[in-house]
């Protein structure tokens, strides 16, 4: 990768507009997308985002070669397209795009959630879109951070390691050969169901919050989300769906990291339990509470995250009971049905792949149109 390529960033979120200030002060050309144009005015006016960081970490004015609510203007030009929006619009922008893409393009989401690109491969092929792209999804977000203005994002931390797979798998080594001079902590994810089903969020997001409810309906999140939130009894239940997860991934062939695991892997922290590891994570340290239950942990980390993993669950007959609860309780509260609005196995058409044409599809790319 040059210094003149040029990366679009889409979502001007607190994760988007970290990640598009990061990558202009690394010296390179970023264009950010949002599709409300009130998000970015200010940005627009001052022509980039400040930074703040963690001691060490990058910080300053990350200028923009342009910000834009024009799509077609966002990624005419662009050699990486980085998406970075609530996977529940994933499917949206696959539309989006779907007219307006090239050959050799790279679209990487940050991060998939669970079938991210399994569902935007769908759309895309849904779309007829002719462009030969490669697309990719991250693990997890590599950024802990915040918004701390219209035109301001901090971050907390920077994960160390992050996996990311190509749809197909074959092209892995090509997406991390091109962004490795910005983001080396990318590692090969060996195929998008081993990011889908190593998906943390779906794990810690949707339970802390939901276990939290009445502490973030009292004080208005005010408190530490992780340090606060997660005691004792709050990380068994985590600990049950962590278990349910990997019981999962095993019925269709993958060995998915524990959640300690992943913790000691993205963040080099360990501890005795779960409990004790988080504690023992810095950059959760300050981070605090959603300001509300409408919250993304919520209506986007239940159906994009969790449902999958427990519709694949009942699927392939493994029990499935704590997520089922996490579920029912964010259906209650939310008083909608996250099972009809979430990405289940019928949804994304996988329930007709026995698990070698699944395997063929995320290495190969090979699916017959039928199946979509």
């Amino acid at each position: 990768m040059s210094k003149n390529t040029n990366i679009t960033v889409i979502g001007a979120g607190h994760g988007g507009k970290a990640m598009a200030a990061h990558l202009a002060l690394m010296g390179r050309r970023v264009t950010l997308y949002n599709r409300t144009y009130s998000h970015i005015e200010i940005i627009v006016q001052r022509g980039g985002i400040d930074l703040e960081s963690y001691e060490g970490g990058p910080r300053g004015f990350g200028e923009l070669a342009l910000a834009t609510s024009d799509i077609e203007l966002a990624i005419k030009d662009a050699d990486i397209i980085m998406v970075v929006v609530p996977s529940s619009a994933h499917a949206d922008i696959a539309r989006m795009v779907a007219e307006h893409l090239k050959d050799g393009q790279l679209v990487i989401l940050h991060p998939g959630r669970t079938c991210g690109a399994i569902e935007f491969d769908s759309v895309l092929r849904q779309s007829n879109c002719q462009a030969k792209i490669i697309l990719a999804e991250a693990e997890t977000f590599i950024y802990a951070s915040r918004s701390d203005g219209p035109a301001q994002a901090r971050i907390f931390r920077i994960k160390e390691a992050v996996p990311m797979a190509a749809l197909p798998s074959i092209r892995t080594n090509d997406v991390l050969e091109a962004i490795k001079p910005i983001y080396p902590q990318f590692i090969n994810g060996v195929n998008v169901l081993h990011t889908s089903l190593n998906n943390m969020g779906a794990i810690f997001h949707p339970a802390l919050t939901l276990l939290n409810a009445g502490r973030i309906e009292s004080t208005h999140g005010d408190f530490q989300f992780y340090i606060n939130g997660v005691t004792p009894s709050v990380a068994r239940v985590l600990e049950v769906l962590d278990r349910e997860r990997v019981t999962v991934a095993s019925a269709i062939g993958i060995r998915a990291r524990t959640a300690l695991e992943w913790l000691a892997m993205a963040y080099n922290v360990t501890g005795e339990d779960l409990n004790e590891a988080i504690h023992n994570q810095p950059g959760y340290y300050g981070i605090k509470a959603p300001n509300t239950l409408n919250h993304r942990y919520i209506f986007e980390d239940i159906p994009m995250s969790l449902v999958p993993i427990a519709s694949l669950g009942q699927y392939y007959g493994v029990s499935v009971n704590g997520m089922n609860s996490i579920i029912r309780l964010g259906c209650i509260i939310h008083r909608t049905d996250y099972w009809r609005r979430g990405r289940t196995v019928d949804k994304l058409g996988i329930k007709d792949l026995s698990i070698s044409e699944l395997t063929e599809y995320v290495t190969t790319g090979e699916r017959e149109l039928s199946k979509f």
